[in-house]
């Protein structure tokens, strides 16, 4: 199991995070355990911070907080001068709760509910990501009422078809995200934004997809866009003033995996907009990014009690965990990959094949196949990395299991952000 940040083997033998070993952890917190690494992630906010910038652009990095929110995730954001951005009112309400300047939070969605445009309004939300037309009405329609002018992108489709799941590509021409830049009345779309009373229009918003290793996808879906935006300014008078190129940096989960060396990335993606818009003469303009998964994946390890263990007729070793797909539900939707390591034998040699199975009643419950590992009994300590996005935002309560507990680790110490779902927590809301 590849270690990031601040994990490390003690000298016993033993995985240690942020200070703090997986014994400790488990004492304190109890298992299932997300474990976030928070050295780690503010490391990694300087790191986008540092190299997503510009001598003669205006730049912003934005947090994609579906990745992975909780106050105290905003808090942090905050604290390290970030924006963020949002996708229902649940993530508003958190932001709210954290005291999160709501002027750098963008809001994104293709089905922004009335009630969430109205959270949105009433708490000042600095920019609304429009996705398509009936939105546009809708908003437009409220912020009249309302007397009120937004701040808005339009999101729109540049076509790049990156490699990744198709679950998760988001720029084809048939995805359910944004309107296509190929279609004549985007033309028409956009001088009805900018000449609206109610809306400040900025300019546009792109994502291609998420999990993406190729570096050219991004520059290519970054060149278009500045083309589409020197279209724009030709066929209509607009001037466009920020355009968002997204997100979906690619991360290391396994050795299948082969991410881009972000910093160098982060450079050459600003100096190709800039020579591009040097070279089509198009006026200085904002550019942002949207970083979820890159952000925090790493930095998140997820820590479960092996309850025991099996070899079955047909010859399969199973390890049997206190969580599964109700922690991490990925391995099940999109048969993601993991490695994992068992955290008190850190220094012994692997000598057996296992397959990690969760405790649902589901065969499909399964978090690890086929993974080399020393000899595991009942009440060793099995941790899965890289699980900071898209594990505990994911998770559920199905087969009416409680959501495990997440903690901050560093220097030495925990902090609880998180707490573990207890049995009555699950029938709070039922109606007897």
């Amino acid at each position: 199991m590849k270690l990031f940040g601040t994990m490390k083997t003690n000298s016993e033998g033993v995985l240690e995070i942020g200070g703090k070993s997986v014994y400790e952890l488990k004492k304190e917190f109890g298992t299932p355990l997300y474990i976030m690494d928070e050295a780690y992630i503010r490391e990694t906010c300087k790191l986008f911070a540092d190299n997503f910038k510009s001598s003669v652009l205006s730049t912003e990095v934005i947090y994609a907080s579906k990745a992975f929110l909780n106050v105290a995730m905003a808090k942090l954001i905050s604290e390290e001068g970030l924006s963020m951005d949002v996708v229902s009112g649940g993530e508003i309400y958190t932001a709210i709760k954290a005291g999160f300047p709501m002027e750098r939070v963008y809001f994104h969605g293709n089905n922004k509910t009335r009630a969430e445009l109205e959270l949105a309004i009433e708490h000042g939300l600095g920019t609304i990501v429009l996705d398509h037309r009936q939105e546009i009405d809708t908003l437009e329609a409220m912020l009249k009422e309302k007397g009120k002018t937004q701040s808005v992108l339009l999101r729109v489709n540049p076509g790049i078809d990156a490699h990744t799941h198709d679950y998760i590509k988001t720029s084809k021409l048939d995805s359910k995200f944004g309107e296509s830049i190929y279609d004549e009345d985007i033309y028409a779309l956009t001088k009805k934004l900018s000449e609206s009373d109610a809306f400040d229009f900025k300019g546009f918003h792109c994502h291609i997809g998420s999990q993406i290793f190729e570096e050219k996808s991004f520059i290519q879906a970054a060149l278009a866009m500045v083309d589409f935006a020197v279209d724009v300014k030709e066929k209509t008078g607009v001037t466009v003033e920020a355009l968002n190129l997204g997100g979906g940096f690619g991360v290391y989960y396994t050795e299948e995996d082969d991410p881009m060396e972000l910093g160098a990335f982060l450079k050459h993606l600003v100096s190709n907009v800039e020579s591009k818009l040097s070279e089509v003469g198009l006026p200085s303009l904002k550019i942002m990014i949207e970083p979820g998964r890159s952000m925090v994946s790493n930095a998140g390890t997820t820590l479960y009690e092996i309850g025991g263990t099996k070899e079955t007729y047909g010859g399969k070793d199973y390890i049997f965990i206190d969580g599964g797909m109700t922690d991490n539900p990925r391995p099940a939707l999109y048969s993601a990959k993991y490695e994992g390591a068992i955290a008190n034998k850190m220094n012994e040699k692997s000598t057996r094949t296992y397959t990690v199975a969760g405790k649902c009643c589901e065969s499909g419950d399964i978090i690890i196949k086929d993974i080399e590992l020393p000899e595991a009994v009942p009440g060793d300590l099995l941790a899965v990395s890289t699980t900071g996005a898209y594990t505990y935002s994911m998770s559920s309560n199905y087969n009416r299991n409680g959501r495990p507990a997440v903690v901050f680790v560093k220097d030495g110490s925990a902090r609880l952000a998180v707490k573990r779902e207890t049995l009555e927590d699950l029938v709070r809301n039922d109606v007897l």
